[in-house]
């Protein structure tokens, strides 16, 4: 698993420090100009182990989470 950032620049993604293989599956979360994107060290934990539930196939579905959402509020 690997977290990167990167910019679009003639409409193609550009990472920083990162390579990745030709095929390779990613992920693209965009934020808006100027808005700081940040996590704290916990954050990236659990952003990881989430991927990596995902990646093996541990998985909600969509409509159970929004129905969940919408019960917590």
């Amino acid at each position: 698993m690997k977290i990167a950032t990167g910019t679009v620049t003639d409409g193609a993604i550009v990472v920083e420090g990162q390579a990745f293989s030709e095929g390779e599956k990613v992920t693209v979360l965009g934020y808006e100009t100027g808005e700081p994107f940040r996590v704290s060290p916990e954050e990236k934990r659990m952003l990881l182990e989430s991927l990596a539930q995902a990646d093996r196939g541990e998985l909600i579905d969509a409509d159970d989470l929004l129905a969940e959402l919408d019960e917590s509020n």
